[in-house]
Formats: structure tokens, sequence, C-alpha cells
């Protein structure tokens, strides 16, 4: 009872961080764009939507995971703005869904989900030709976590949630992200939201924070990139300062890219946030040697 309190006042909390936020620009793909919801799993949260430019291909693909401190009042429609741009590169946008905090998400089923969702494209490449080996995950805020762990999964041990990934990726793009969920929870981010996410404290399920933290699978082997607001209210920036340098200590290829705003202009294609993105994400798909 006592967990179940906590997490509806947890997401009472979040929902109003984003109710009163600054919202994102309706989305505006380009004419001819599709737009095809598919399931990878049989739950109502096991879904993506697959944005597509109007050309033959083949698509290098750009998954986008959504924010919300891992709740479920959240969804991929968060997203939705930046999928249109994507779409405007000419890549594939992959808007994901998954199950959250407070509607059968958390330690496992969270991460499982991500997991299965990229694993889902071997299945769809052929029928909309994807070009499976130049794939990105470019996650906000929660989703930022997510697309540092997926690109993670090889350092997985056996058995554990998301191991043995099928789609792996180029390039992960951390746009606000929670990038060390042990320090995250130590110091209050989310108010409580990562132990929310997690079952418990570091202390408690300390198994679970060194197979779903990013920072404690160092060296990801994969080139990351780092996005985020020097004023940052919601993550601070110390999230992904500490992860650079952990991550060039471990002799990743890593990228910092800190901006003057805050947390939710990343939602929006038309700032320096997402330019920042593009940019990444145009130089790894250019170059068969990634690089951030």
């Amino acid at each position: 009872m006592r967990v179940l309190l906590v997490i509806g006042a947890l997401l009472l909390v979040f929902g109003l961080m984003y109710v009163l936020r600054p919202g994102p620009p309706a989305a505006d793909p380009p004419p001819g764009t599709t737009r095809t919801v598919l399931a990878y799993g049989s739950g109502p949260d096991q879904h993506g939507e697959l944005w597509l430019p109007d050309s033959d291909g083949p698509f290098p693909v750009v998954v986008l995971i959504h924010g919300g401190f891992w709740g479920s009042q959240y969804g991929a429609d968060l997203m939705d703005a930046l999928a249109a741009d994507v779409v405007r590169q000419g890549w594939a946008a992959w808007n994901i869904e998954y199950r959250r905090v407070g509607a059968g998400g958390g330690w496992p089923a969270t991460f499982e989900d991500n997991a299965a969702a990229v694993d889902h494209l071997a299945a769809i490449a052929g029928r909309f030709n994807l070009d499976l080996d130049q794939v990105a995950t470019v996650g906000h805020s929660a989703g930022g976590h997510l697309a540092l762990w997926l690109a993670s999964r090889t350092k997985l041990p056996d058995g554990a949630p998301g191991a043995d990934p099928v789609v792996r990726p180029v390039l992960a793009v951390s746009q606000a992200g929670v990038a060390d969920l042990r320090a995250a929870a130590s110091n209050g981010v989310g108010s409580g939201a990562v132990q929310a996410l997690m079952g418990g404290d570091p202390t408690d399920v300390p198994e679970r924070y060194e197979m779903g933290s990013p920072t404690e699978l160092l060296p990801l082997g994969v080139p990351s990139v780092l996005v985020h607001g020097e004023s940052d209210p919601l993550v601070p920036i110390d999230q992904s300062r500490g992860f650079f340098r952990d991550a060039q200590a471990a002799g990743d290829e890593v990228r910092l890219v800190p901006l003057p705003g805050g947390h939710f202009e990343h939602l929006d294609p038309g700032t320096p946030e997402w330019a920042a993105v593009i940019e990444a994400v145009t130089l790894a798909f250019a170059s068969p040697e990634t690089s951030p």
C-alpha cells in the first residue's frame, strides 16, 4: 500500500510539471509522410509508430524514446514534432511506446519493452525497407536514459532484461537524460522516480542498478552524444557531465553538448538543442566509421 501511495504522489507531481511545461509545436510532417502503428508485443502499450518519408529507401532509422520520468501519464506523442523532423531528413522515425510506472512498467518491464521495440525493427525491416546498419537511439529525459541503455545491451549478462540484442544502434543520443541511475536516486532527481522505476534504492536492489544504469555498463562500445541544458531544473546537467567523464575514462567515443537552456527545449525541432541531435545523427549515418 505504501508503495502505491508513493507512486501515486509521484505521478501527481510529475503531471503538474508536464502540464506547466511549454508545449512543443504540433507535428508538421512533410507531404507524403506515412504513419503506421505497429505492435511489438501483445500489451496495450507495446507498440510504436513508424514514420516514413515519401521515397523508396532504404531508410536509416531513428528510434525516439519519450520521457516523463518513466511515468504512465506521458506518451509517445511527446516526440511527434521530432518524428516529423526526422522524416524531413529522409530517415524513418520509430516512435516507441512502452510500459511505464503506474501501468505495469518499472523493472524489468520498461527495459524489456524498449529492447523488444528496437529488436522488432528486424521483423519489419523488409516490409518497410529499413536499413538496420544505420539505427540511432534518441531519447529525452527518462528516454535519454533508455537511449543510452539500449546502446549498452551487449554488455548485459545472459538472462538479464534486454540481453542478446538483435538490432544494435550505431549511435545513442541523450537529450537531458538520466544517465546515472544510482547518482540520480541518491541526489533526489525526479523525487523518487528512479526508485519507483527500479523497485527500490540502490542499496536495496544493487543488481538492478548494475544492469539498468548506463553509467554502470560503460564502456558502451557505441558512440554517444549528450545534449543538456545548463539551466535544467529537472535533470541537472551533472548527470551528463558525469557520464561524459566516465565514458571518456572507459575509452568510449562520447561528446557533451552543453547549451544555455532548460529541460523542455529538446522537444522543439526549431531549437539549437534539436539541431545538435540532427548534426550528430547525420554524421553517424554518413560515415561507416561512426563518430559523435
